[in-house]
């Protein structure tokens, strides 16, 4: 039972909360296989598109100076959109080579920017248009897509603030949709409810440490966190296909 093991979940969840901020593409991408750790996969997905709305208006508030508004048309219109044709098909998938195909993408994709750091993605509304895609369906039937808005989101450049506030307004718009979705689905459980206003709390407190963190560090910096961040996603994702462990 997952509660017989809270105190270690609400700790795992507030670094999942400070690296999502500091990498600067959402907590869903280390929280979906924490999560995985202490409940099913279905529940999974149901209590991180919750937990991902508060974390986004966290970060909206704190962030909210730094917004595209020509990018949240751009890129969060298909995420909405092919997030909700994700999280539909999710029950028909299989998760874990689903997983396995992500995991290669985002280890392959961040190694080759890392290497070669000259090498850019053209900032072109083409270019968001996909990542949005990409992104979303890969939130509505994986639970975590903000890898590859995070990748595409890199290749315009932008600074700390407003790559966190963008990305936080696209999540909010994807995480409606999916959570909706995701009840129809019946993935959304009353047993779990209880943990909603914990990570209420978790993410605004992950969310205001992270900005802290973000004050000390530069844009270079930041930039390059991003990549490693979305290369121990990837690494990380590829062992829990392999080496699959519960507590639950």
């Amino acid at each position: 039972m997952l509660s017989r093991y809270l105190p270690i979940f609400i700790v795992l969840s507030i670094l999942a909360e400070i690296l999502g901020t500091v990498g600067g593409f959402g907590s869903s991408v280390f929280f979906v296989p924490i999560a995985n750790f202490f409940l099913d996969f279905q529940s999974v997905l149901g209590i991180t598109a919750l937990f991902h709305l508060s974390s986004n208006v966290s970060k909206i508030a704190l962030f909210r100076k730094g917004i595209d508004k020509k990018l949240i048309f751009q890129l969060g219109l298909p995420a909405v959109i092919f997030v909700s044709v994700g999280a539909f098909f999710s029950k028909y998938f299989n998760a874990e080579i689903l997983t396995l195909i992500l995991a290669i993408f985002l280890i392959l994709l961040s190694l080759l920017f890392l290497i070669f750091k000259k090498l850019k993605l053209n900032a072109s509304p083409k270019n968001a248009v996909i990542g949005g895609a990409l992104s979303g369906f890969s939130a509505g039937i994986l639970g975590t897509g903000g890898a590859i808005r995070g990748i595409t989101l890199a290749a315009f450049k932008m600074k700390k603030d407003v790559f966190i506030a963008t990305s936080a307004i696209i999540d909010l718009g994807v995480d409606f949709s999916r959570t909706i979705i995701y009840y129809f689905n019946g993935y959304i459980h009353s047993h779990d409810l209880y943990l909603i206003p914990i990570l209420i709390v978790v993410s605004i407190f992950g969310t205001w440490i992270g900005k802290k963190i973000l004050n000390r560090v530069s844009q270079k910096q930041f930039n390059h966190i991003v990549l490693l961040l979305i290369l121990v996603i990837g690494i990380t994702s590829l062992f829990s296909v392999f080496y699959p462990v519960s507590i639950n």
